[in-house]
């Protein structure tokens, strides 16, 4: 919550800076500034690099701040760690009060550290003396330290002079107690609002999980190795559903035969994730190379059959008229006025394809997968290694997005035309 509200405010002083500084330069009168039609073309609106270049920045500052990263000057205050302590007030079974002390040293999850100093009392309470690792708690039991802290009357009655019974909660300097059922305290030092590591690392530690990992491979093989696997299998499934969905829908498109035929089965399956289908793929295909295949498979030809059919059902049929008034044939039509004119869709439709078959490889690659980004993934998840889980996502992002930028260029040379009517 509060970082979805940093994020925003982030974004609405940084659209407000940059209206501002474009507001203070002389406004530009050339064709583009003259525009007043955006809606439904596309070369009226084009993407701010500075939104972009500040968006990146906004995201990585937030990960290091809440993080504690040593990369980013700003950080959120993190758990608390270094002596504290409470004061306890006990009664035992003769009614008798006594205080003591217990004296609590917080420090790092896996580093070895002394005991705090425990003095010595001379009543029946006695001081304690615990180590708690950073955002974690510790159960305290005076009653197992106390003279006489077993007897039926015995009980805790107050934290710094704070009242306490079982199930309430005060706090301590540093920290907050809670009562059990049974009498013994639930010690847990302030967390701050800083991320624990297993759950979120710092970003330099992602990157060194990288590095380490491209140096010296991961479950017997190289990090290419993981990559190239994943990047290999959602190819081949993006490819086999697009030799196979594009002309579906095209014939979908053209005939209507076709359209009713299989307009169902499109239909019915679109709305099917392909995780659903993992134990049926596993049936059919076993736990091979060729299951997962399949299953990317599955993920791409419905997008890309439907795709293709809105390409050609979106064709103007005043140009297929104009094409026959010229004297063309069907396939003169097919060749020259469908497919160009269906090409933008079928190419949004690839993006879209493509970004689904990404998601699916993790999926794909829990079939008994040897190697692949998801692999390492999921086998990582197993050890609570986040850091690999993290790395593992970014890098399937980037490459996602790398293909995705491939596309889109290949798209402009290909459909130059696109959004110019």
């Amino acid at each position: 919550m509060i970082v979805g509200l940093i994020y925003i405010a982030i974004f609405v002083l940084a659209f407000m800076a940059y209206g501002f500084w474009v507001r203070s330069r002389e406004a530009a009168h050339d064709f583009t500034s003259l525009k007043t039609v955006t809606f439904g073309d596309e070369s009226a609106v084009s993407a701010n690099r500075f939104a972009s270049l500040v968006s990146i920045v906004a995201l990585f500052a937030l990960w290091g701040a809440f993080t504690g990263s040593k990369i980013t000057p700003l950080h959120m205050p993190g758990p608390f760690m270094g002596d504290t302590g409470f004061t306890y007030t006990a009664t035992n079974a003769a009614g008798q009060t006594d205080d003591a002390r217990v004296n609590i040293r917080v420090h790092k999850l896996g580093e070895a550290v002394d005991d705090p100093p425990a003095d010595s009392q001379d009543g029946f309470a006695k001081d304690d003396a615990v180590k708690i690792a950073a955002w974690r708690s510790a159960l305290v039991k005076p009653q197992d330290n106390d003279a006489g802290g077993g007897g039926e009357g015995y009980r805790i009655t107050a934290i710094d002079g704070q009242p306490i019974e079982p199930g309430k909660t005060v706090r301590f300097a540093n920290g907050e107690i809670t009562m059990t059922g049974r009498g013994s305290l639930s010690v847990k030092p302030d967390t701050g609002w800083q991320m624990e590591p297993i759950w979120l690392p710092a970003p330099e530690a992602v990157v060194s999980r990288v590095v380490e990992i491209a140096r010296d491979g991961y479950k017997n093989y190289t990090l290419w190795e993981h990559l190239g696997s994943s990047l290999a299998r959602v190819i081949a499934g993006f490819v086999i559903g697009s030799i196979i969905g594009i002309p579906l829908g095209y014939a979908m498109g053209l005939s209507g035969w076709f359209r009713g035929w299989f307009d169902p089965i499109v239909e019915f399956m679109r709305p099917v994730p392909p995780l659903a289908l993992i134990p049926l793929v596993i049936i059919w295909f076993g736990i091979g190379e060729e299951g997962k295949v399949i299953l990317l498979f599955l993920a791409a030809l419905w997008i890309m059959t439907i795709a293709a059919r809105a390409g050609v059902s979106g064709v103007s049929i005043s140009k297929v008229h104009a094409a026959y008034s010229l004297g063309a044939s069907k396939w003169q039509i097919l060749r020259h006025v469908i497919v160009p004119n269906s090409l933008p869709e079928i190419f949004t439709g690839a993006r879209v394809a493509m970004g689904v078959c990404w998601g699916t490889v993790v999926a794909a690659e829990l079939v008994a997968a040897d190697k692949g980004a998801g692999m390492m993934i999921v086998n990582a998840s197993k050890f609570q290694l986040t850091d690999i889980v993290i790395m593992g996502i970014i890098l399937i992002g980037i490459i996602g997005y790398g293909i995705d930028i491939l596309m889109r260029m290949a798209e402009k040379w290909l459909v130059p035309w696109k959004g110019r009517g």
